[in-house]
């Protein structure tokens, strides 16, 4: 039973230590994947701009939007110090990530195709969904927690839904990346400039996997207790006790 405990105490060093393994892994294969394949971003004109800015997107919304934001919700596992503390790296974290998002989606405005060219797919809505909802995430808890004015008692009411639209808006963001990655790869295949089995094949499954993974840690490690709970102190005495 005391090396359960102890497990148990520790479970959420382990998460934190999977999740940053996760996200090494997945920002890896999003650099090679849009550094070392460029081909598969070029776009329909020749213009050396546009590429650029085709390779930014995925760069910004995996690296700059969805990392960022998992370091975000992980803030208050990893940062030591005051409460204040903690809740001034999510703001600005938060707030990294939400300028990364913003400029991500940017680049598909820019697009020499025009904007309508760019929004016509089930990840293009997912993801203007995705990030207003961020943007709106972010205002309201810059609100509700920063503004000195504020009553605690509106506060303490505001922070179940802040925490449940943080989480669900980071899982809609890994949900929308998860369509671009098959969006992306479909089309690829279809148009035969990627086979089925290659290494770019394996290297966008292999960012896909990741990031679910990813998600499930941050997520996990979110609603995980902090302490342990009296009750569940009360079950360990009595069991120790019987054992």
């Amino acid at each position: 039973m005391a090396t359960s405990e102890i497990s148990l105490s520790l479970s959420p060093f382990y998460l934190l230590v999977l999740a940053r393994v996760s996200g090494s892994i997945v920002a890896l294969l999003v650099l090679t994947w849009a550094l070392h394949f460029k081909t598969s971003f070029y776009p329909h004109s020749s213009s050396k701009e546009d590429l650029i800015y085709a390779v930014l997107h995925p760069l910004l919304m995996v690296i700059g939007f969805i990392l960022v934001s998992g370091e975000a919700i992980l803030v208050h596992r990893w940062l030591p110090g005051s409460r204040n503390l903690k809740k001034s790296g999510h703001l600005c974290l938060q707030g990294l990530a939400l300028a990364c998002g913003i400029f991500g989606i940017w680049t598909k405005f820019h697009s020499s195709d025009g904007i309508v060219a760019n929004f016509y797919s089930l990840h293009s809505w997912m993801g203007l969904i995705c990030v207003s909802l961020f943007g709106a995430q972010w205002l309201m808890g810059f609100l509700s927690f920063w503004h000195r004015g504020e009553v605690r008692m509106t506060r303490i009411r505001l922070l179940p839904w802040h925490v449940f639209l943080g989480l669900y808006t980071y899982g809609l963001a890994v949900a929308t990346a998860e369509t671009g990655l098959l969006e992306k790869l479909t089309f690829l295949q279809t148009k035969g400039a990627v086979q089925k089995r290659c290494t770019e094949s394996m290297i966008v499954n292999g960012m896909g996997l990741g990031l679910a993974l990813l998600s499930g840690m941050v997520i996990f490690a979110a609603v995980l207790p902090k302490h342990q709970t009296p009750h569940s102190k009360t079950i360990y005495s009595s069991n120790k006790l019987h054992s």
